[in-house]
């Protein structure tokens, strides 16, 4: 199964190995602009395990003795053994539920010792690997309902089970997943629908609910009208649009309260509509008053606080940044988590437009060389698996990004390779190494 000596880099992407260093060392160097305390010499302060910077580098450490692993395995073992990830991701988020430990709201991480660890971060590898294998079997006919159904559940599974665990951030990202599944064959109609279910989602926390319901009832009527020719030669497409009808009326009457009121977490209701910047509904405060009420507001205020902060941190670095350890909105801890989930307003205080502009474009670099990597791959497992790398990596740079500028509710989404945190920073080496594995070894046919 490894490697015979001297052939650790055979094959190997170059490119992709610089672009992980570059982004593991901006986030090192993020970390430590931030949690760096005036006075402590800083050489031992980096392998004291004391520092949030000296844990990320240690992280790091593991992480590459990780990845220096993944490339010494022949990649049949992952193709043997993706389904046994798959179970061990599962079993991992079951064991969350009788042993986790609350932290910031969330009930997915389990502790050992100092340590902590979230298996929804790293059942992304196992879906990831899961996938792949599913979509590669040789009778596959991805166009069957039947197979999309059982790909999507794949996906879905662990993403029911993060939001069971109060984690639906990280269970949004499984729905990535999907954009694999368009690439192998999943018709568009459904991301069409998809797409759709989201504006309608939107515009009813947007418009008032009579007014909505109205304009749907419109809508149908005008597809009636231009459709009346059709609709007499095929009664059922009558009854279709009557359906669809329902269902849109369905989902802004009673679907989307129902999520607001039982499964969506206080906080991430405030955070949703505060990024719409529009007051929550009375129906959503879940019956409080007096007291209640104004504990809402403060909490709101304390949300916009938190977004208006990051705003004002990335736009006080301007062109070319305050510098490192300079920054006077992150450095004062103005900024909530800026060495995690708002780190990207650190590296816009401290190297401004500039430094921004750089970090995106590393990204959009990683983006499309994954991409292209993806359509090189002989094996449909590699294709498949490449693609959802990218998906996941998409997913996690756009949203952590749109949270700091205010465009995206807060939903604790991590910058890959830059934001402070172990199993983040392990799960994205994974993710990435494996591919890379598998790409060096892309002139063999994987199943």
């Amino acid at each position: 199964m490894s490697k015979s000596k001297g052939t650790i880099s055979k094959g190997v992407d170059p490119i992709l190995i610089w672009l992980y260093l570059l982004l593991v060392g901006i986030g090192i160097t993020a970390i430590f602009g931030v949690t760096y305390v005036e006075g402590e010499p800083v050489v031992s302060s980096f392998f004291s395990f004391k520092t949030d910077y000296s844990k990320q580098l240690y992280f790091f450490g593991i992480s590459i003795v990780l990845a220096t692993f993944i490339l010494l395995t022949d990649s049949k073992f992952f193709t043997a053994t993706a389904n046994i990830w798959y179970a061990m991701g599962i079993g991992l988020l079951l064991l969350v539920f009788p042993f986790h430990s609350s932290v910031k709201g969330t009930e997915s991480i389990i502790r050992f010792g100092g340590f902590q660890f979230q298996p929804a971060e790293f059942c992304k590898v196992c879906v990831c690997l899961a996938l792949a294998k599913y979509l590669s079997r040789v009778d596959m006919n991805f166009m069957r309902t039947r197979s999309q159904l059982i790909a999507a559940a794949i996906a879905l599974l662990p993403a029911a089970m993060s939001i069971l665990q109060k984690e639906t951030g990280l269970a949004l990202v499984y729905f990535a997943f999907f954009i694999v599944m368009y690439r192998e064959g999943l018709p568009a109609t459904i991301l069409v629908v998809g797409a759709a279910v989201a504006v309608l989602v939107v515009a009813t926390l947007l418009v008032e609910k009579n007014l909505l319901a109205f304009v749907l009832t419109a809508i149908a009527a005008f597809v009636v009208y231009l459709m009346r020719r059709q609709v007499r030669r095929d009664r059922t497409l009558l009854i279709k649009i009557v359906l669809l009808w329902s269902l849109c009326v369905g989902i802004q009457r009673f679907g989307v309260p129902f999520i607001f009121k039982h499964v969506l977490q206080r906080h991430q209701v405030e955070r949703i509509y505060s990024t719409i910047g529009r007051d929550i509904p009375a129906e959503y405060m879940k019956g409080e008053t007096g007291e209640g009420t104004a504990e809402n507001t403060k909490k709101k205020g304390a949300v916009d606080y938190n977004v208006k902060q990051s705003k004002i941190a990335i736009g006080s670095g301007g062109l070319l940044g305050k510098g490192l350890l300079r920054g006077t909105q992150t450095r004062f801890d103005f900024v909530p988590e800026q060495r995690t989930d708002f780190i990207f307003c650190t590296i816009g205080e401290g190297f401004g437009f500039v430094g921004t502009v750089t970090v995106l474009t590393i990204y959009l670099l990683l983006l499309f060389r994954l991409v292209h990597i993806a359509e090189r791959q002989r094996s449909t497992f590699s294709r498949v698996y490449a693609y959802g790398v990218a998906s996941v990596f998409f997913f996690h740079m756009a949203v952590n990004v749109c949270m700091t500028i205010g465009l995206a509710p807060v939903i604790g989404i991590p910058l890959p390779f830059i934001s402070y945190g172990g199993t983040a920073l392990i799960t994205f080496t994974l993710l990435l190494f494996i591919l890379i594995r598998l790409d060096a070894d892309r002139q063999m046919v994987l199943r």
